[in-house]
């Protein structure tokens, strides 16, 4: 599986972190930057992973700035994807299994790396259950294309 992943610069050390651990468990992972911890603009960041998972470049995304907040609400601008900010391991597990969410999203300044390392191993290995919840996510969807 493929993950794509991108964050602000305050977001950058934890970034580095997640890509080892991904790596570590044979993960294939693609990074959107930035690369150095100058100050950069967090929309430009989560509109480029969005894009990226939108054209079929990755699975599944990670996206980190201070809260995850801002790069979320950046990324879920772009049409089919669905970007959770998730603090904790049950919310990012759920999301997947009941949103079908395609982004997980945390902050660098609310959550560890340690923690962080069990709310992304929580999303990637959670299934989207379907069944009543797809009918749920076809009511997201067709909200998105009413614009």
């Amino acid at each position: 599986m493929k993950i794509g992943i991108g964050s602000d610069h305050t977001g950058i050390e934890l970034k580095g972190i997640i890509i080892d651990h991904l790596k570590q468990q044979g993960y294939e992972v693609i990074d959107y930057g930035p690369n150095s911890p100058e100050s950069v603009n967090y929309p430009e960041y989560g509109e480029k992973v969005a894009r990226a998972l939108v054209a079929g470049e990755f699975d599944l995304g990670v996206l980190i700035c201070g809260t995850g907040i801002g790069i979320s609400l950046a990324a879920n601008k772009v049409h089919g994807v669905r970007a959770a900010v998730c603090s904790e391991p049950y919310s990012a597990r759920l999301t997947r299994m009941h949103n079908d969410a395609n982004i997980i999203a945390f902050g660098a300044r609310v959550v560890g790396s340690e923690l962080a390392k069990m709310i992304v191993d929580e999303f990637l290995n959670a299934k989207f259950e379907g069944g009543r919840h797809q009918n749920r996510v076809d009511m997201i969807t067709a909200i998105e294309q009413q614009g």
